[in-house]
């Protein structure tokens, strides 16, 4: 069958030969979330506005497409990914928590590097939230013993459980934090 009688419904055969054209506003019907309500479309604009990217000269990405974050939602980010990493799960039966560290430092020394580069990017977001060279360090410091006796084949695994170097990291930012004078 060709393509004209698939889009005309029929073609030459129905008599018909003509297309339907449909052109803006006009041919879209309303637009119904998940709880079949409609929605207008000004707010979808509005929605839409903040997630713009910006290009630079010659068409060059030149920013985050999520723009900035402030400095809560950096801190909501550090420690959502910090539990993610340490205690996101519970060992059925038991009161002991783990997270995704415990379970990709199974796999030998890709598991552990690939935790401990993500625990560096943690210590870097504390640095970028403001935290003292003496707080990084501190943090820097706890990802290295987490990160070297992970190493350790089932034993490290065993200390990623218990030492949780993430968790110990937030516990370190947040301190400080709220030693800070509020502005």
């Amino acid at each position: 069958m060709p393509d004209d009688d698939i889009a005309t419904g029929g073609g030459a055969r129905s008599g018909r030969t003509s297309r339907a054209t449909f052109s803006g506003r006009e041919a879209r019907g309303p637009i119904i979330d998940q709880e079949g309500h409609e929605i207008r479309p000004e707010t979808l604009e509005q929605g839409f506005r903040e997630f713009r990217f910006e290009f630079g000269k010659d068409g060059q990405f030149t920013g985050n497409p999520f723009g900035n974050p402030t400095r809560e939602q950096r801190l909501a980010r550090f420690e959502t990914i910090a539990k993610l990493l340490d205690i996101a799960f519970v060992l059925p039966g038991t009161n002991i928590r783990y997270g995704i560290d415990g379970l990709i430092g199974l796999i030998p020394v890709v598991g552990d590097i690939i935790t401990t580069a993500i625990s560096l990017w943690l210590v870097r977001e504390a640095r970028a939230l403001g935290a003292p060279w003496h707080i990084t360090a501190r943090m820097l410091g706890n990802v290295a013993v987490d990160g070297v006796v992970g190493m350790v084949p089932f034993a490290g695994d065993a200390f990623d459980v218990m030492f949780r170097a993430n968790m110990r990291n937030v516990r370190l930012l947040r301190r400080w934090l709220d030693k800070q004078p509020r502005i």
